[in-house]
């Protein structure tokens, strides 16, 4: 397991990287709902970072970092799966789920 010092600066991170994601699909409004559903879940489950980390519960910080990692995957499949979407986007969302799978190795 990570040391909670290194947690908090990887979660602090995914949040910025999950961010520009949001701000990056929100952006383009012929996207499919798909795609913004799994990405307002991520917004919104990223706010939940800080509490997480802080908690210092292995078990529920791997929980937490799993599960947002099936949504990056989803969303990442949602993006590759669309027509026309803008490269900023698919850049941002391959991001978001590339550091949640990293993540996810280190803590398991």
């Amino acid at each position: 397991m990570l040391q909670a010092s290194e947690i908090q600066k990887r979660f602090t991170h995914l949040e910025q990287t999950i961010g520009k994601a949001s701000q990056a699909c929100h952006a383009d409004t012929t996207l499919p709902k798909d795609l913004m559903d799994c990405v307002n879940q991520l917004d919104k489950q990223s706010a939940t970072a800080t509490k997480i980390a802080k908690s210092k519960d292995e078990n529920r910080i791997r929980q937490w970092v799993d599960d947002l990692e099936q949504v990056g995957g989803r969303a990442e499949k949602a993006c590759q799966g669309a027509t026309n979407v803008d490269a900023k986007v698919k850049t941002a969302v391959t991001a978001v789920h590339a550091e949640l799978s990293d993540l996810k190795k280190q803590l398991h």
